[in-house]
């Protein structure tokens, strides 16, 4: 561990496979975290078999690391260990006596009958901070449902107010473009294990953390919530428009589509200067904010005409040069070529033994005096096993060979 990191100081058990767990471990990794990402012998976490795509080596053929794979196990190192038996039991509980946080994605109950729950683990180490992570937490009745994203996107009350409205071509129900609910969850995720371990600077003692995604997803819909609360009416679709704030949408232009955010009133006047419709912030109907959302059925069809008259550059142009908020739709590769992306370092490449490089995507995070850096790619499966073992629990070649043998490791 290197202390000079904001997170050197910290070990980090990784029980956890797929996106939500690993997406939490993965930011605690570029934090300088030392994490050990403990996976199945033979197979590894789910997600090394999702492909295609896969990542290409020099003479561009596929490799057996999945995209998916990467984009959330960035700075970890691999260890493998079939938790089923007693003897891999035996080092995860080691690992976890030299370990500060332990995080886990098993079913509700799971880990229990291998001794590798909170109680058995913290008998161990108190110190210990233990987070699991579930569809649906620790009690209440679904308890033991298992917690797909998707499935959470559709209970949680998500896709009720994603998607156009059902009267609009197109309309109905969507789900978000990526798991959602399972990345927010790990961002919740590390928010309490952070704050875990902030507490016991004091106490001395670790905790357990009970993370679910069915509450994680419910929790972020904001203002969508306080819009049902206050009112007693659950908020619709309302598509690429803003429940609230009106024009706040997106708008076809002549050559594409653009965002148009008008927040104030003011910038709905400038609006309608570049625009040419200066008239249409005159009228009462449309003076306000207030009157614009509830004329939003008179007000965007006037607009979406106007929009349409110009290209997309006309608008970011004139209307960002006038301090009104506005951006074109880009398609990813578009939004890894612009000059901020490029300019802010979000694209990254590190080296990997099977494919010479891999690129990857900087964390957001930025910090002054120990920002984040990348001194692993995603590990190959098992990758780690035999230093782990080695530098953590002191095994011999001899002592790591039998496990082997045995197909502990």
């Amino acid at each position: 561990m290197t202390a000079d990191r904001a997170l050197g100081h910290l070990r980090v058990l990784d029980l956890t496979r797929v996106l939500a767990g690993p997406w939490c471990t993965q930011l605690l990794a570029d934090l300088g975290a030392d994490v050990i990402k403990i996976e199945r012998p033979g197979s590894g976490d789910d997600t090394r078999a999702w492909g295609p795509p896969y990542l290409k080596d020099a003479e561009g053929r596929d490799t057996s690391e999945a995209a998916y794979y990467l984009a959330a196990n960035r700075g970890k190192r691999s260890v493998t260990v079939d938790i089923s038996k007693p003897a891999g039991q035996r080092l995860l509980r080691q690992l976890a006596e030299r370990s500060d946080i332990v995080i886990e994605n098993y079913k509700v109950g799971q880990l229990a009958k291998y001794g590798l729950d909170y109680p058995s683990l913290a008998a161990l180490n108190p110190r210990l901070v233990y987070c699991s992570i579930t569809g649906f937490g620790q009690d209440g009745p679904y308890r033991d449902r298992a917690g797909y994203d998707f499935i959470i996107q559709a209970m949680s009350g998500f896709m009720s107010i994603t998607g156009e409205r059902d009267d609009r071509p197109g309309g109905g129900p969507q789900k978000a473009g990526v798991a959602i609910t399972d990345l927010m969850t790990g961002m919740y995720a590390a928010v309490a294990i952070l704050a875990a371990v902030a507490q016991r600077e004091r106490s001395g003692r670790g905790q357990y953390i009970d993370l679910a995604l069915f509450d994680s997803a419910v929790a972020m819909l904001a203002n969508m919530n306080m819009n049902y609360l206050v009112t007693g009416v659950p908020p619709g679709r309302v598509g690429n428009a803003h429940a609230n704030i009106v024009p706040y949408q997106v708008f076809a232009a002549a050559d594409g589509h653009v965002v148009v955010a008008v927040c104030n009133d003011s910038q709905f006047g400038r609006f309608c200067e570049i625009a040419g419709c200066a008239e249409l912030a005159a009228d009462p109907r449309f003076a306000r904010n207030a009157d614009r959302v509830r004329h939003r059925d008179v007000l965007v069809p006037l607009l979406e005409p106007i929009v349409r008259g110009k290209p997309v550059a006309f608008w970011t142009d004139r209307l960002e040069a006038a301090g009104v908020p506005c951006g074109p739709i880009n398609s990813i590769a578009q939004a890894f070529a612009d000059p901020q992306a490029v300019a802010r370092g979000l694209r990254i490449e590190l080296p990997h033994p099977r494919a010479g490089t891999v690129p990857l995507v900087a964390t957001p995070v930025r910090m002054s005096d120990s920002p984040p850096d990348y001194r692993r790619a995603p590990p190959l499966l098992g990758e780690h096993t035999e230093e782990v073992l080695r530098e953590l629990l002191g095994l011999d070649a001899s002592a790591i060979a039998a496990l082997r043998e045995q197909q502990v490791v």
